[in-house]
């Protein structure tokens, strides 16, 4: 009778497969480039934009230049700022202030069909 292989691993073999084939989750990268996309797209279009700082001060204008710690706006009749990252709570577009400003006045008018016709599609990809 030829001599045959069993069936199963050696459990030494199985032991020492197994320790090098189990790995560790790596950690997600630090940057996603998702603010330098976004910051990006914003100067491309020149958008509108509305900055609030930490002590609720709201300043408009468009972003003509950004770095690491800092943002620079432009404003129209009035001196261009360069304004410190950390000083700024959020952000956001202007359009969305008066998108919202547009709802409170159908709602508060009763008018649904304004509502609905206010040529905003919901869609609010940008």
């Amino acid at each position: 009778m030829p001599n045959r292989k069993l069936i199963r691993p050696d459990m030494n073999e199985l032991k020492s497969s197994s320790s090098r084939s189990v790995r560790r989750k790596s950690a997600p990268p630090e940057q996603t480039n998702a603010e330098e996309f976004y910051y990006l797209k914003q100067m491309a279009a020149k958008t509108s934009m509305i900055v609030v700082l930490l002590d609720g001060e709201e300043l408009s204008g468009w972003i003509e230049w950004y770095d690491k710690n800092a943002i620079k706006l432009n404003r129209n009749h009035e001196p261009n700022l360069l304004i410190p990252k950390h000083n700024i709570r959020y952000m956001f577009k202007a359009d969305e202030l008066r998108r919202a400003k547009k709802r409170r006045a159908a709602i508060a008018g009763g008018g649904a069909a304004a509502d609905a016709d206010d040529g905003d599609d919901g869609d609010d990809e940008d």
